[in-house]
């Protein structure tokens, strides 16, 4: 496939993070990201806020997706990194890799634990 200025390529297109209370996550990422979250969609779903062109994610609510066992995503933190992981534990979340640079100049991450079980990291430029 040729690229067109109408297609973009991504590594990732979309992520879903499992949780087993919707309300409960929603307000740990919310507080986390301090950022609203979309829920006027699905009962089951609450999206992260995303640019139309940008990759998006949610939430999700099902009995097939158990927390704890989801593939590891790093949200962008938009070179706030230390702003959100300073939200972390008061959100019900624990810093599982503190600030870490990434060799190359590509930036810092680091690895939390949701208020679900989850395993996510954050990243920075």
């Amino acid at each position: 496939m040729s690229r067109t200025a109408t297609v973009r390529q991504n590594a990732i297109n979309w992520f879903e993070i499992p949780c087993a209370d919707l309300d409960r996550a929603t307000t740990f990422y919310e507080t986390l990201l301090d950022a609203k979250m979309r829920r006027d969609f699905d009962a089951s779903m609450a999206m992260f806020p995303a640019d139309e062109e940008g990759t998006n994610g949610t939430l999700v609510k099902r009995t097939f997706q158990k927390p704890g066992a989801g593939t590891m995503v790093y949200l962008n933190c938009d070179g706030d990194l230390d702003v959100v992981l300073s939200r972390v534990s008061a959100a019900g979340g624990l810093v599982l890799m503190p600030k870490t640079e990434v060799p190359g100049g590509y930036g810092h991450f680091a690895c939390l634990r949701d208020s679900e079980g989850n395993h996510i990291g954050l990243h920075s430029h």
